[in-house]
């Protein structure tokens, strides 16, 4: 099956943070501080995908104020966070919402996201992931981690689904 044809079943996505939101970089002030770059333009892809009634979650690694501030401006409220096994919280996710892996799309980068995106029915991944994770992928971004990837992917996923020209008419009037 192709990556649009599995993009066209998808009602969850699932994003990691670090690599993928982010362009993976860890930002520190004078005071020890962790502060992190995310990109607009993604986070407008997360409102369109939520407005297409996708669902959004977040499963990361890391624990930082900054993401769950950002997480909570995009009004994700599925937030896992300091989560090195991200598979039982994926789990957690199936259950509560009544889905299937083929209903389900993760975008990863890295080792730590394996387990999930063997499960899932469109495995993603941005440009600067690690090579194993490109033989995972049904599908790969052309832009890195935090800087337009995650709204690429759902711009793909969207369009699949025969929803992203609607949603550019109501921007272009």
């Amino acid at each position: 099956m192709s990556a649009k044809d599995r993009a066209s079943k998808i009602r969850l996505l699932i994003l990691d943070v670090d690599g993928v939101l982010t362009d993976g970089g860890l930002y520190y002030d004078h005071e020890g501080n962790v502060m992190k770059r995310f990109n607009v333009q993604d986070g407008l892809g997360i409102k369109f995908a939520q407005q297409a009634g996708i669902e959004v979650a977040v499963i990361t690694g890391l624990d930082h104020g900054a993401v769950k501030e950002r997480v909570s401006e995009l009004g994700i409220t599925d937030y896992y966070p300091g989560q090195r096994e991200k598979l039982p919280f994926y789990e957690k996710l199936l259950r509560e919402k009544g889905l299937t892996d083929e209903e389900v799309a993760y975008v990863g980068d890295d080792w730590i996201d394996v387990p999930v995106m063997l499960r899932v029915g469109l495995p993603m991944a941005v440009k600067n992931a690690q090579p194993e994770i490109f033989g995972l992928a049904r599908w790969i971004s052309s832009r890195s981690g935090g800087h337009g990837a995650v709204r690429e992917a759902i711009s793909f996923i969207l369009d699949a689904q025969g929803k992203l020209g609607s949603i550019w008419q109501e921007w272009a009037g």
